[in-house]
Formats: C-alpha cells, sequence, structure tokens
C-alpha cells in the first residue's frame, strides 16, 4: 500500500496540465506485470525517483521517454499522446555503452550539437570542441570511447544530453559510475539546468532536497512527497528490512 508521509510535511504542489500525465497505465514485460492501473502527474521541475532494484524506476522513465510504450492506458507530455521518443525529451541511460555510438568524444557530441542547431558536421564539431573547452575538457575532443573509463562514458553521455538542448531530461542511474568529484560536479549540473528534471538514484542525498520523490516498491508507488519525507520513510523501511532478515551472528 502506498504510504503516508507526515501530516506535518508540506503537501506536493497541486499539478498544472502541462506537464506529465500516466492515466491507468498498464505495462507486462513477458510473464512480468512491471505496473497495473498506474496513475501520476508529474510537474515538478525536479522530481526522484527511489526503490529496490526492479521497483519499476527505469521502466517508468523509459515509458516517459516514449521507448517502452504501455500496454494499457496512456502517457501524455504537454497534453500530447506519447508513442515515440521526441527530441524534447532526453533520456540518460544507466549504462553509457548503450547510448554512445561514435568512436570519439567529439564525434558523439558533435551529434548532439546537430540535434539542436541544424548545422553541418563540420561546423558541428567546431561548436563541440569549444564548448569542451570552456569546460577545461578541450583534450577530451579526439580521444577514443573506448579508452574511457565508465565514469568517463557516463559523462560524455551527460554532455551530449545537454548539447542536445531537450526540455525534459530523465536520468537512470546517472551517479552510480561516477566517483565523488564527479557526482559533485553532476549535481551542480543538475542544479544550474533549466529543464525539468525527473532522476532515478539509489544515492540518497541527491534527491533529499527535492521538491517530490517518488517511493517505487514491486510497480506500486509506495511513498510519494516531498524528498526529505520520503527518503527518510526509505530509510527507515530498508533499516528494518536489514534487522528482519540479518542472520544470527554466532560466537
Amino acid at each position: 500500500m502506498k504510504q503516508e508521509v507526515s501530516a506535518a510535511v508540506p503537501s506536493v504542489p497541486s499539478p498544472s496540465p502541462q506537464g506529465w500525465r500516466l492515466a491507468q497505465v498498464g505495462l507486462r514485460r513477458g510473464a512480468t506485470q512491471v505496473f497495473d492501473r498506474l496513475e501520476l502527474q508529474l510537474d515538478e521541475p525536479r522530481i526522484g525517483l527511489i526503490g529496490r532494484n526492479g521497483a519499476g524506476k527505469t521502466s517508468l522513465l523509459r515509458m516517459l521517454a516514449g521507448l517502452e510504450p504501455p500496454q494499457h492506458g496512456q502517457v501524455s507530455w504537454q497534453g500530447q499522446a506519447v508513442h515515440a521518443p521526441s527530441r524534447q525529451v532526453g533520456l540518460m541511460f544507466q549504462n553509457p555503452d548503450d547510448q554512445i555510438i561514435f568512436p570519439t568524444v567529439e564525434e558523439e557530441l558533435a551529434l548532439s550539437w546537430q540535434s539542436a542547431h541544424g548545422t553541418d558536421r563540420r561546423a558541428a564539431k567546431a561548436g563541440v570542441r569549444q564548448f569542451l573547452q570552456a569546460r577545461g575538457l578541450a583534450d577530451w575532443a579526439p580521444r577514443a570511447v573506448a579508452a574511457l573509463s565508465q565514469g568517463q562514458r557516463q559523462w560524455v553521455c551527460w554532455l551530449a544530453m545537454l548539447l542536445a538542448e531537450p526540455r525534459v531530461l530523465l536520468l537512470d542511474e546517472p551517479y552510480a559510475s561516477l566517483d565523488l568529484p564527479g557526482q559533485m560536479r553532476l549535481a551542480a549540473d543538475m542544479a544550474a539546468s533549466p529543464q525539468q528534471i525527473i532522476v532515478s538514484t539509489h544515492v540518497l542525498e541527491h534527491v533529499r532536497a527535492y521538491p517530490r520523490v517518488l517511493w517505487l516498491e514491486q510497480g506500486q508507488v509506495r511513498a510519494d512527497g516531498p524528498g526529505a519525507a520520503v527518503c527518510t520513510a526509505y530509510e527507515a523501511w530498508a533499516r528494518a528490512q536489514g534487522l528482519t532478515h540479518t542472520p544470527a551472528v554466532e560466537a
């Protein structure tokens, strides 16, 4: 059942009709019922998704991105049904190797530049080099993606999303491959981004201050409210689960 957050905590702001709407959404993958009659309105500028692996966080992001349409119900954005990917909505995959398609950083980022600006390939590469130089990453342009670490490849995916200039950023476990300095840089970048951001993460500190966080459990919304309250409830539940399932240690 959905957990109620404390009545002393301010409620989630009233939704507007111009954001995301999930109406009676049902999604099945093989024999697994991922979502069943899911109802959500997602309008806040920052929304966090938390929960255990397999709770439905990635599936929700994929539906919003138009990559996995539901079998039942409807997903809509700004009043329009979502049936396929749109350049207005960017999704950063959990595994950067599922997203990067070009052999060098410059080529990968140039694709995003072209998507946003409509320039030819040569002009796009020039724009990318200026962009990287402004970020202190000029030496990244010619580097082979295969030679980058997992965290560096994740960073390339983030930069590609910024250059594409979508209106919504969907991030699936963006901190998972990053060291602490990388997490701090990404958090600062996200804070400065004007787009709506919906992010799934196991690192609760990155969403604790968000105006809204959803705790998903087996495709259901277990709790929904301000980040501080929902994260605290999830932590308490996780501690209780750990105490319940921790085997006795023999002396």
